[in-house]
């Protein structure tokens, strides 16, 4: 499975999404993207929220775990969904090939175009996020040896 980090930030009624190239056409995700090996996972949706973004983000909870296998495709997904805060903005930020950029959408303006999501995991993380899904961030232990 690869496995990715997604971070989860709400404002003013509107969600942080990326809109990004990708094979399937220009579509919205949360900031995501893979785990490296040398970094943990608060690391890692930090740095791809800047990477994506520009924002410096502040992981406080995990929203949930998810596994999704794309229909037709030979590869497994295991994304850890946080959710927390945007603690500044790197201004003339270069985003990753292919970012187009943030947006700030609405729960129904996203709801509104399914088909435009990178995936399944875009609304069903932003529903339980809404539903209130929190776990503490001490849940995910890593381990030094």
């Amino acid at each position: 499975p690869n496995v990715v980090v997604a971070a989860v930030v709400e404002r003013d009624g509107k969600f942080l999404v990326v809109e990004e190239h990708t094979s399937d056409g220009v579509r919205f995700n949360q900031p995501a993207g893979h785990w490296e090996s040398h970094e943990t996972l608060f690391e890692a949706v930090v740095r791809e929220t800047l990477e994506e973004t520009g924002y410096h983000f502040r992981p406080t909870a995990l929203v949930g775990i998810y596994r999704w296998a794309p229909p037709g495709k030979p590869i497994t997904y295991l994304r850890f969904a946080f959710r927390g805060d945007l603690i500044g903005k790197e201004e003339n930020a270069r985003l990753d090939d292919g970012i187009i950029g943030p947006q700030w959408l609405s729960v129904e303006e996203l709801a509104a175009c399914p088909g435009k999501h990178r995936s399944p995991l875009v609304m069903r993380v932003i529903d339980d996020y809404r539903a209130g899904k929190s776990y503490p961030l001490e849940l995910i232990a890593h381990v030094e040896s």
